[in-house]
């Protein structure tokens, strides 16, 4: 299942800080171990600037990989983290924390903004938005990590910083910005159910992962699963997994090649999986397939 952290407060452990994180805070994050998926918690609204490697992020809708030179806008809730070393086997990001409140206050002073963007706010539902980073931004960044080395960041200088970045988003992409706000609070419909899912499929994304993701216990996962989709999640997946290796495999791909597209881990349990559904190996499936399309395609479609 991979490690489970709740942010801000894990990263902040031990510290006394002018001010709670909860509210509003920044950090220096840093890695040096291999590639490893985590399950986060995220209490709070944030920017993750990307500095150094690769990160994949998992949430309902589709999945965000972000690169050096990118940064996120993430809505608090439930995710799906995988990072990975730069070539210099380093992973390192700046993340800034913000609560609701925090964000209210800036529309407070700055009431303009709202009016200008009222035909926006409601159009968009998107957890996560991404930035690419300008020469305005990368001065920014640099500002902010000279702050840290000076020492903890007063609560009125964090909220200046807070508010010089949002005036600049709401001028320059203003419909990026605002895209994500009606998602901030998080509650999993069914419409995220499915997004979560249908947008997961070619990962490989356990059950208990999705039920994760959408900020509900397994069984009630599966619950508003079965009402939603008439199965089991278990068995959903395969089959659309299995659909889609029909597909590939009839367009002559490598079955060793093809099983990462499909969410699988490895190329035995692929091939494990396509032979319970269809009673060949993939392999089999693309020799038969030769030999006879046409009465290999009334097989599989029995199978289905």
């Amino acid at each position: 299942m991979g490690n489970l952290y709740t942010i801000p407060t894990d990263l902040f452990a031990g510290e006394t800080c002018p001010v709670s994180p909860e509210k509003i805070g920044i950090r220096i994050y840093e890695s040096a171990l291999p590639s490893s998926k985590s399950r986060v918690t995220i209490t709070n609204n944030l920017f993750s600037f990307l500095l150094e490697g690769e990160k994949l992020v998992h949430r309902p809708g589709a999945p965000l990989r972000i690169f050096p030179g990118q940064f996120l806008m993430i809505a608090s809730s439930n995710c799906l983290m995988t990072e990975k070393l730069s070539s210099g086997n380093r992973y390192r990001s700046l993340l800034f924390f913000f609560n609701n409140e925090v964000l209210r206050s800036f529309f407070t002073k700055y009431p303009f903004l709202l009016e200008r963007t009222e035909r926006i706010i409601g159009r968009g539902d998107e957890p996560i938005v991404r930035f690419e980073t300008d020469a305005f931004i990368y001065n920014y960044l640099h500002s902010l990590q000279l702050l840290l080395q000076a020492g903890p960041i007063q609560e009125e200088l964090l909220h200046l910083k807070f508010d010089e970045l949002l005036l600049y988003l709401a001028d320059k992409c203003p419909e990026t910005l605002f895209s994500f706000l009606t998602t901030m609070a998080g509650d999993a419909t069914d419409r995220q159910l499915q997004a979560a899912v249908e947008n997961n499929l070619t990962y490989s994304i356990t059950v208990e992962e999705l039920a994760f993701l959408c900020n509900m216990s397994l069984s009630t996962f599966k619950r508003r699963f079965a009402r939603l989709y008439g199965t089991s999640p278990n068995k959903w997946l395969l089959q659309r997994r299995m659909e889609q290796a029909v597909i590939l495999l009839q367009q002559h791909a490598k079955p060793s090649e093809i099983y990462y597209q499909l969410g699988y881990g490895n190329h035995s349990s692929f091939s494990q999986s396509f032979k319970q559904t269809y009673g060949l190996t993939p392999r089999e499936f693309q020799k038969n397939l030769r030999a006879d399309p046409q009465k290999l395609d009334t097989a599989v479609n029995v199978y289905r």
